[in-house]
């Protein structure tokens, strides 16, 4: 068996993160370490709440709040790392989104490998600004059409009161995944979510566990934090973060006005592409 050069290993990687995120991005998410290791005790669901609720509610909710949208900064930190914390390339920048598909990231600084920055981040960086401009489709949201869900109970994560779901897939396609679901039970958001692609990936890529964390900011749901653990056969283990900083939401609305009442009590989690 031919082992594959160091740029096939490194690209295969950012397929394996960029997968992940898109799995995870529930269009607004079985990991070795879990951030939920000192949350509290799973309860019991509450009486009435059933699968087809928590996809009404989450698709009624995802698009109010997608509508409350108009734009947004935040701070990207980019990291390909090993097990051990050595980082290989990190990249930062300003991420810019502005309603309803515009997105542009601007570096700030840079360092590492410059190849694995060239082979890995930036063409992920580049696939998610495709597709929030919709030039590359995949439907990887969190519905009925895509996916199962089994009602595991409640739990408190943080301040956050969340349902507790097992989300199964209903076909083997490497932009859905296989994991688990917490969302919050006031604002049906997605708060975490812990899993892996429905599909392998490749022969190379034995396996990509991933987590997302969201944060509440302005009453929007946005991405925290990302983490993917690759394990790559012949090369071991890569760990891909991505870290969402410093978000100013609506600035551009703010300047130019305050929002309607109603239009403010509308915003509450948009988890965009």
């Amino acid at each position: 068996m031919i082992k594959p050069s160091t740029n096939i290993i490194l690209a295969m990687v950012a397929v394996a993160l960029l997968t992940a995120t898109l799995s995870g991005a529930a269009r607004a998410q079985s990991s070795e370490r879990s951030a939920l290791g000192s949350a509290a005790a799973l309860q019991p669901l509450r009486a009435g709440v059933t699968e087809s609720l928590i996809f009404a509610e989450l698709d009624a909710h995802n698009e109010a709040r997608k509508s409350a949208l108009q734009d947004y900064t935040s701070i990207r930190t980019y990291q390909v790392a090993d097990t051990k914390g050595k980082v290989h390339a990190e990249e930062i920048g300003r991420m810019e989104f502005r309603a309803p598909d515009q997105k542009k990231f601007v570096t700030t600084s840079e360092r590492g490998s410059g190849m694995i920055r060239r082979m890995a981040l930036n063409p992920l960086i580049s696939s998610e600004i495709e597709a929030a401009a919709g030039k590359v489709h995949h439907d990887s949201s969190i519905s009925a059409d895509n996916y199962s869900l089994v009602l595991l109970g409640e739990q408190q994560v943080g301040v956050h009161r969340c349902f507790v779901a097992q989300a199964d897939p209903k076909r083997r396609d490497k932009y859905l995944f296989e994991g688990k679901l917490w969302i919050d039970v006031d604002d049906y958001a997605v708060v975490r979510i812990e899993g892996h692609p429905a599909k392998k990936l490749s022969f190379w890529i034995e396996r990509a566990d991933f987590v997302r964390q969201y944060q509440k900011i302005d009453r929007f749901w946005l991405p925290e934090k990302d983490e993917t653990f690759v394990q790559v056969r012949l090369y071991g283990k890569k760990i891909l973060t991505i870290n969402h900083e410093d978000y100013v939401v609506n600035g551009a609305q703010h300047n130019e006005g305050p929002s309607s009442d109603g239009e403010f009590r509308a915003v509450a989690s948009v988890l965009p592409n």
